[in-house]
């Protein structure tokens, strides 16, 4: 497939420098983009790449128009970003049509549920009692949707998504586990994109709920009761607890854990890895990793920061003898 420059500044905007007739057949990395390709800068410290790519048309801010200019063609845009991710858009658009079925022979749909006509259903999903789907959601292969969960409008759900099972809810009584049953379900907005193997279980009264815009990776587990506010972003592997409150426009890092029942404020960026213990009420970057070290090193470390109580307590002493001392 392949666009002409003026096409796409035609469809995206953008000042173009250099001839509309001329043809891109591909998108491609700084690094190794060729004279057929479109790649982009987002940053002025990609610069030195800029001079040298061979690429046949970069997407440049207006700080590195002049350079890019000498160089070729390109198209100047306030944000490159944002304009390489509309262009991946429409990439995708201007491709062939899938001729598949909107539902997949293979998928299992209860006759109770509700799909927009517009829905796509991958092989091998299920779809159980009660649940809908909204316009121009797909869902991916082995995706399984539970009783009485929502799906909003455009939403993507990649494969072996399990959204409704059962979260994990159990009365410990006389050394004996007895289960709760989860009585709610999942309630997931528009535009949310959600990645392959995520979890998100229903709630135990009251339902789990996603908001629109959220996007989650791969590999993450929502428990129960959770609620997840708009446009936050959640990377791979992350674990939220049962009843936490994520606020909107918040980032999460892969591989981070928040403990049930705590609430993050809008505006709030957790690091990877990072353990959230307490509610976060102000907005801001906040990180929890231990810094790795060679072993015996973290060791030692480690056994120190658990001394720490008794080394302000000495501090403290020293300081008072100190004072004493100057009187």
């Amino acid at each position: 497939m392949a666009l002409r420059l003026g096409q796409i500044v035609e469809s995206l905007g953008g000042q173009l420098f250099g001839d509309p007739q001329q043809s891109v057949l591909k998108l491609a990395p700084i690094e190794t983009a060729q004279a057929d390709d479109l790649s982009f800068v987002s940053h002025p410290k990609y610069q030195s790449q800029l001079t040298t790519s061979r690429a046949g048309c970069l997407i440049v801010s207006p700080a590195l128009a002049s350079l890019a200019q000498a160089r070729g063609a390109c198209i100047v845009t306030d944000n490159p970003y944002h304009y390489f991710a509309r262009l991946t858009q429409l990439w995708r658009a201007k491709q062939p049509s899938n001729d598949e079925p909107n539902i997949h022979p293979s998928a299992v749909v209860h006759p109770t549920a509700q799909l927009d006509g517009s829905a796509r259903i991958g092989p091998l999903c299920v779809i159980e009692r009660g649940a809908r789907v909204g316009a121009h959601t797909w869902l991916k292969s082995s995706v399984t949707l539970g009783e009485e969960c929502v799906i909003g409008q455009r939403c993507i759900v990649h494969s072996g998504v399990v959204v409704g099972a059962d979260g994990f809810g159990f009365a410990l009584f006389e050394g004996v586990w007895e289960k709760i049953e989860q009585l709610g379900a999942v309630r997931i907005g528009n535009d949310v994109e959600i990645g392959a193997n995520t979890c998100i279980d229903r709630g135990a009264l009251e339902d789990t709920v996603i908001e629109d815009g959220v996007k989650l990776d791969n590999l993450v587990q929502i428990g129960h009761n959770v609620h997840i506010g708009a446009h936050t972003a959640m990377a791979g592997c992350v674990g939220v607890a049962g009843s936490a409150r994520i606020g909107a426009h918040c980032t999460v890092g892969g591989g981070a854990v928040v403990l049930g029942h705590l609430e993050l404020a809008e505006g709030v960026h957790i690091s990877a890895a990072s353990v959230v213990m307490r509610s976060i009420r102000q907005p801001g970057q906040y990180s929890g990793v231990f810094p790795i070290d060679d072993n015996a090193s973290w060791e030692k470390n480690a056994a120190t920061l658990r001394q720490l109580h008794r080394l302000r307590d000495r501090i403290k002493s020293l300081e008072s003898a100190l004072e004493s001392q100057k009187k």
